[in-house]
């Protein structure tokens, strides 16, 4: 048995749909409403920390006016190994202002333990910041631009008093948008992935940035690493997670790290043929998961395992399984991600995989 085979068990078996438990619900069921796009980490003390945004329905295409959409971003704790989980913290779209710029719209966030404090990294859309002017007709109005900031402090609680400030932002047209935060690694550095989005909104990409001693920006961000693909995820490659694997059995002599992204082949539903095959093609709100890997902690290697079509699709409602984050502890492997449901929400799902397991399967 190949890696490439080995690898795809082990990613099946992280992302078990069926055994997905739900454990943040959205605020209220339907199309459009769903909690998640954050991650889980682990203090020294064993606390779990789990991050997500409340988005209830709306759509951008006319503003605030169609919806509240991300009108909350919500952090939860854990003391008993992720058995329950409770409300923390909340921050509300005016607690993420940044000076004038307003903020319409709260998306992915990720939370970081460096240094004795916290990071809590958010990305909003907000007014005040426009598009180049050449382009400026294409804003629509009510909208803004996708930005990621960060807040820092002590401890979790004191986060909420603390004043976010931007740190990734750009007016390239190609990269316009910048949303989706979370925390990885490349070559032996943490590093902070992201989504990114063009000017007219035409698909998903993901770049990275090395978090080290100087400031962030996007001049020092790779933002090509990784293809949209040619099949399924055409439209759509928008990667969530990183996950290093345990170097036993077809890897006792490699660093392999799973990569996890949301992909599709539209931005927006589209009819299918009345007498083709039906299947989910993913699409914006209703991505589907695709699954990559590196090698030797190197993002630049980055190689699909989900090449012809997706890896990961809902059994329910429209398919859509998206926004994966691993959380790997000294026991186990927390999997949680949104994943569609038969009413049209997406609530936050969690599937807990035994290291062994994992080990298992690498050695076969």
């Amino acid at each position: 048995m190949d890696i490439t085979t080995r690898l795809k068990a082990v990613a099946s078996r992280l992302m078990d749909q069926d055994q997905a438990q739900v454990i943040v619900p959205p605020q209220r069921s339907g199309t459009g409403h769903w909690f998640g796009g954050g991650n889980m980490v682990q203090d020294q003390e064993g606390t779990l920390w789990l991050t997500g945004r409340f988005r209830n329905q709306g759509d951008s295409r006319t503003g605030l006016g169609a919806g509240e959409r991300g009108l909350e971003l919500a952090i939860f704790r854990s003391d008993d190994n992720a058995q329950t989980f409770q409300h923390s913290l909340s921050f509300s779209k005016a607690d993420l202002n940044v000076g004038r710029r307003e903020v319409l719209s709260i998306e992915g966030s990720a939370l970081r333990f460096v240094n004795d404090c916290v990071e809590l990294f958010v990305s909003t859309e907000k007014q005040g910041i426009g598009y180049p002017e050449e382009f400026s007709s294409h804003l629509k109005p009510g909208t803004g631009v996708w930005t990621i900031d960060r807040l820092t402090a002590d401890s979790i609680t004191q986060l909420s008093t603390a004043a976010a400030e931007t740190v990734l932002e750009t007016d390239d047209p190609r990269f316009l948008h910048i949303k989706d935060p979370f925390v990885g690694s490349h070559e032996g550095a943490d590093c902070l992935l992201f989504c990114t989005h063009p000017f007219c909104w035409t698909s998903s990409n993901t770049g990275y940035v090395v978090l080290g001693d100087r400031a962030l920006s996007v001049e020092h961000a790779n933002l090509t690493f990784f293809p949209r693909g040619f099949t399924w995820d055409v439209a759509m490659t928008r990667g969530t997670a990183l996950v290093s694997l345990p170097r036993v059995g077809v890897l006792a002599d490699q660093e392999v790290q799973l990569f996890f992204y949301d992909g599709g082949e539209c931005v927006r539903n589209l009819d299918q043929h009345a007498t083709a095959v039906k299947r989910p093609r993913g699409y914006s709100c209703e991505e589907l998961g695709g699954v990559a890997y590196c090698r030797n902690g190197d993002l630049r290697t980055v190689q699909r395992l989900s090449v012809n079509h997706p890896m990961f699709v809902s059994p329910h409602g429209t398919g859509c399984s998206r926004y994966v984050d691993v959380l790997t502890t000294a026991d186990n492997y927390i999997v949680t991600w949104q994943q569609s449901q038969d009413d049209g929400s997406q609530p936050l799902v969690m599937n807990v995989v035994p290291r062994g397991e994992i080990e298992a399967l690498l050695v076969g």
